[in-house]
């Protein structure tokens, strides 16, 4: 078996005898022109030209804490993130926020009170059920709704006949079970899912007990009355509940010639509980071929509580150079941390999409979307800093001679009743059409979508275009070009302001886009390869600047700022082994903003260079034995500057401009070894109890392998003594090497 290795250096258009015309075909394609076809009719067949379709089943074999699609998407060199422990995701400059997610075209939310990445849990999307992926990093088309940086859409799948299958693990488990009528008009498909993480969580190095346990429960039910009208539905219910008593732990950071220990002891504990339901119904209508009619009623609820009051007192260490003796120290400090927040949500409605396709290579579509959104959000935090016998930030007033200390004043104070029930409308309207030009083929999307969204009074007006074209050249290259205007409509995380009360001034953010890219496919070693290369430039304005705490995103509340993006991807994407696929991934992005003119400065989701790869390989003489790696290699974000609190107790966004610092880069490889004791293509070999099974499966999978030591944030701590003032970042760091042993099955 031969392996194939290509450096990175390969990983750019190759154009050199490209512009070879093959001979004698112009004559016979312009003469059919009919019969273009870009791509084949398939389970979720988009005409998105941005699109990145991603196999399920790669998706299910990926080795990641979270597992499922979003593991695989963070192998895409558009895609970046500096934690394990969290389904979320940034694409080209963007945060967590600005991505949009659908479950068969129903836009889906995340939690929204989510701080730290283990209280995650997991996500709503269910690998077990999926069909299809299509995945836009940005340029996508008119029909994806109001976000700035990408589109993520599943699609579920239907069962053919009954089926069982199941997994069983360290870490959790899953039960999944399909059943189809005889003639296959009713289909349904169950699944229930658990896990707590708590043993992974376990290699943090630090004295503290979690109890982290998730569970969830997905439907998909189809009815097919007849060739032309289907009814489905989609049902979920999730519950997340995450406990944290920290006792106490020891970080030791700073460099060879100045390391720094601080110690840590604590009391209190964390309780928070997620609670989320959707249920969505549809109607499919073929009035003719040439028609499909959509008709989708939804809804969402999401409660959430962040109960939390942690106090706690360190002391910082410091060691001597040369001896690595400890130095004695005075720098001490305490705080205390306390949050009582309540948040409801719930969004219902309807949405209506039409699809008329005159003929194969034309399709045009239209949609509106009715919503009603109910907000209701309970806000009370504060956080008690305290130093050699100090509250920061310090009173204004210290007269020793009368005692005065002047009030005390907290670090911060966030408190907010809000309850809103607005109304949003949507609607779009787009054209696609492939034609030859020449003998190239050409293929055009444009469309547009206005939306306005009662709370603020906003309407927005975002037209989109895609253009592509295959010249008729000897090697099989495709570029195209797309962008257009993007809005990142607010909703709750954007509107809530730095007092706890949501601001009805604030408007959406804006992006324009333009991508340039290139699909390149050849044949090496008689295998099947595709080189993919993007540029793209985006240029934003109406900016809500932020900070990241480890993956919670804190808006200022206030359009003040504009900035742009840049960056190159590339990805590598064959079978480096005869029969399965295997991608390599590299990028470069920048992301700048400018805060109230003051210039140019990195936003908190620079990613600058950036290497993934995912890659499966099996054993020739033992086919049986199966392996694959998933490897990231990311530079560190600059989320490292300290917030710092103006009188008020409010975070200045500005202080960015006199301090940054940069976290350490993030490296992880994971691996997973897997035993296939039934194949689904020998399922007929066996008899008896074992004939019962489509497939068995036993697996190792090596989180984290090198154990390395990465950072999801820096908490700042503050030591105030008689002579000076210091901030010191503490890593707050992720997961170390964890085995885990996975089951699975098939009947």
């Amino acid at each position: 078996m031969k392996k194939l290795v290509l450096p990175l250096s390969l990983m750019v258009p190759v154009l050199i005898f490209s512009q070879h015309r093959k001979k004698d075909t112009a004559t016979t394609k312009v003469t059919d022109i009919e019969e273009v076809v870009f791509q084949k009719k398939v389970t979720g067949r988009t005409n998105d030209l941005t699109n990145v379709r991603i196999s399920a089943k790669d998706a299910k074999n990926v080795v990641s804490v979270n597992g499922g699609i979003e593991g695989m998407l963070k192998t895409l060199p558009s895609v970046n993130s500096n934690t394990e422990l969290s389904s979320q995701y940034m694409v080209r400059g963007g945060n967590y926020d600005e991505n949009l997610i659908y479950i068969n075209d129903i836009e889906i939310y995340r939690p929204f009170l989510i701080r730290n990445s283990q209280q995650e849990g997991m996500s709503i999307i269910n690998p077990d059920m999926v069909s299809a992926v299509n995945f836009s990093a940005g340029g996508f088309e008119a029909k994806y709704g109001d976000k700035m940086s990408s589109a993520l859409n599943i699609y579920y799948r239907e069962p053919e006949k009954f089926e069982l299958s199941g997994e069983a693990s360290l870490i959790g488990g899953r039960l999944t079970t399909g059943l189809a009528s005889k003639n296959k008009k009713f289909t349904a498909l169950f699944s229930g899912r658990y896990r707590n993480t708590n043993l992974v969580l376990n290699t943090l190095k630090e004295d503290t007990d979690f109890n982290p346990t998730y569970w969830d429960f997905q439907s998909y039910l189809n009815y097919h009355v007849n060739d032309k009208f289907s009814v489905s539905f989609i049902g979920y219910y999730s519950k997340n509940d995450y406990e944290m008593i920290p006792k106490e732990k020891s970080v030791t950071f700073g460099s060879l010639q100045q390391p720094i220990t601080v110690n840590i002891g604590y009391g209190g504990k964390e309780n928070d509980q997620y609670k989320n339901m959707m249920g969505t119904v549809s109607m499919n209508y073929k009035p003719a071929d040439k028609w499909k009619l959509t008709l989708d009623a939804f809804a969402y609820q999401n409660r959430e509580k962040e109960y939390y009051t942690i106090q706690s007192a360190y002391e910082l260490q410091t060691f001597d150079p040369k001896t690595q003796e400890p130095v004695a120290s005075y720098d001490v400090g305490g705080q205390i941390e306390h949050a009582r927040n309540d948040l409801f949500v719930r969004t219902y409605g309807t949405q209506f999409r039409a699809k008329f396709s005159p003929n194969v290579n034309t399709d045009i579509e239209v949609g509106f979307k009715y919503e009603k959104e109910n907000l209701k959000d309970l806000t009370n935090e504060w956080k008690l800093v305290d130093s050699a016998g100090y509250s920061l930030p310090r009173p204004d007033v210290i007269d020793p001679r009368t005692g005065n200390t002047g009030d005390l004043k907290l670090a911060y104070y966030i408190a907010g009743q809000n309850n809103i029930e607005p109304t949003r409308l949507s609607a779009y309207a787009q054209y696609s059409q492939k034609f030859y030009w020449g003998a190239s083929k050409v293929f055009v999307n444009a469309g547009v979508r206005v939306a306005n969204w009662s709370f603020n009074k906003e309407t927005i007006f975002s037209p989109r275009a895609q253009f592509a074209i295959k010249p008729d050249w000897d090697s099989d290259m495709l570029f195209k070009i797309s962008g257009g205007i993007y809005y990142q409509a607010p909703f709750y995380k954007e509107i809530k302001d730095l007092d706890g009360n949501f601001n009805s001034n604030i408007k959406s953010q804006r992006s324009i886009q333009v991508i340039l890219a290139n699909d390149y496919e050849f044949q090496m070693y008689d295998r099947p390869f595709k080189l993919t290369t993007e540029l793209y430039y985006k240029k934003m304005d109406n900016l809500i600047p932020y900070y990241m705490d480890n993956v919670r995103i804190r808006y200022s509340g206030q359009n003040n700022s504009k900035g742009y993006a840049y960056g190159i991807d590339t990805r590598l994407f064959g079978e480096f082994v005869p029969g399965v696929d295997s991608w390599l991934s590299a990028s470069y992005a920048r992301v700048y903003e400018n805060i109230d003119g003051r210039g140019d400065i990195p936003r908190p989701t620079d990613q600058r260079l950036r290497f993934a790869m995912f890659y499966q390989d099996y054993m020739p003489e033992f086919p049986s034995m199966r392996v694959n790696l998933t490897l990231v290699y990311a530079m560190g974000l600059p989320t490292g500057a300290p917030v710092l609190f103006n009188s008020n107790g409010q975070p200045d966004f500005t202080s960015a401009y006199n301090y940054q610092k940069t976290l350490p880069s993030y490296k992880r490889v994971d691996i997973g070894l897997t035993k296939v004791f039934i194949d689904p293509k020998e399922k007929n070999k066996r008899s008896g109890f074992w004939g019962n099974f489509e497939e068995l499966t036993l697996g190792v999978q090596v989180f984290n392998a090198f154990n390395i030591n990465n950072t999801v944030a820096n908490q700042w701590i503050t030591d105030y003594n008689s002579t000076s003032t210091n901030m010191y970042p503490v890593p707050v760091r992720l997961t170390g090497r964890f085995f885990n042993v996975k089951l699975e099955f098939r009947l």
